[in-house]
């Protein structure tokens, strides 16, 4: 069944684990209801692991280019969900070169294969946005809002770098009222089912801190509740400054317990930890960057416990339409 939004159908989803339970949604699609103790459904294979939005900066132009057909779909399995990378809504929301958008007619349209080119192979694909866009036009089955990493949202957030003085500063539900008015505007174009956030509160990119991260997390997780979005997408705390990892007291349990939707956690996850966080219930998905990055075919090496490729740091970000990008190799047929 299609929801019609706008000028365009989109896809009806259904991502999660075996323990949540389709409801539906006042669009006719599906969303996962709320966890219920006691029980033990776990995803395995493909459905837990997730593509990470990555910055790759080889949309030229802020234009989607044909070679990320093939990089997304390198990177899709049946029934996967892959997290597209940062995607602006306007030509001011671009904060990096040769990232894409979703802003004018050209991009919307280079956005279409790209996305047809997942879906041919089964995979989910949603597209991280900063704020409300025009995604309802473009064949997605979803979208992510961008609330992390130091960006806009974030800094509206975190109560290091807020110093307003209006409705949208100085009390923690003042802080977030501008992410939670952003949500409500995507839920109210898309319906909520099509809706994820990823969120980081304890990190401090570009210097945006919380003095107590965790009563953020907890204060976004039950006002995203109301909303009843598909998945809270969070940082790990031990990811304060980005790509490092650090030794910390915090976890992402309370938040995650208080969480009605579906939870997915990432930052610095390999296979083991990854399995780990699932089967105990800290999470219901993890989301990998790197790994996947360098390893398009990464449930496979995690179901077979092959060896990773090394990823290498100086082709994240060059506009080189293959090297680090589509290069990375396979496993023998053979395996």
């Amino acid at each position: 069944m299609a929801v019609v939004v706008g000028r365009r159908p989109m896809r009806t989803v259904g991502i999660g684990v075996a323990h949540h339970h389709a409801s539906a949604t006042r669009s006719g699609g599906r969303r996962p209801a709320s966890r219920r103790k006691g029980d033990s459904g776990r995803p395995t294979g493909a459905a837990r692991v997730v593509l990470a939005p990555l910055t790759r900066q080889r949309s030229y132009g802020n234009v989607p280019q044909p070679h990320a057909i093939l990089y997304y779909q390198q990177r899709t399995t049946k029934g996967g969900l892959l997290i597209a990378e940062a995607t602006g809504i306007s030509d001011t929301a671009q904060g990096y070169k040769d990232t894409p958008g979703i802003w004018t007619k050209e991009q919307v349209e280079a956005w279409k294969p790209i996305v047809d080119g997942v879906h041919a192979k089964g995979g989910i694909f949603f597209c991280q946005i900063w704020h409300v866009g025009r995604v309802s036009n473009n064949r997605f089955d979803g979208v992510e809002i961008h609330g992390a990493h130091g960006y806009l949202i974030d800094q509206f957030l975190k109560d290091q770098v807020n110093d307003r003085s209006d409705k949208y500063g100085g009390s923690l539900e003042n802080r977030c009222r501008f992410a939670l008015e952003v949500v409500q505007a995507v839920t109210d174009e898309i319906g909520a089912d099509k809706v994820g956030i990823r969120l980081s509160p304890f990190a401090s990119y570009s210097e945006a801190a919380d003095s107590n991260p965790e009563a953020l997390g907890l204060y976004m997780a039950n006002a995203l509740n109301k909303f009843g979005i598909l998945y809270c997408h969070m940082v790990e705390p031990r990811m304060v400054k980005l790509g490092e990892k650090f030794e910390t007291p915090h976890s992402l349990r309370p938040i995650r317990d208080a969480f009605k939707g579906t939870f997915i956690a990432a930052g610095g996850y390999n296979k083991e930890d990854g399995n780990k966080a699932v089967s105990t219930g800290y999470t219901d998905l993890v989301a990998y960057g790197r790994l996947f990055l360098s390893n398009p075919d990464l449930p496979e090496r995690f179901e077979i416990d092959a060896p990773l490729n090394k990823y290498n740091r100086e082709t994240f970000y060059i506009s080189d339409p293959v090297i680090g990008y589509t290069d990375y190799p396979f496993l023998p047929s053979d395996v």
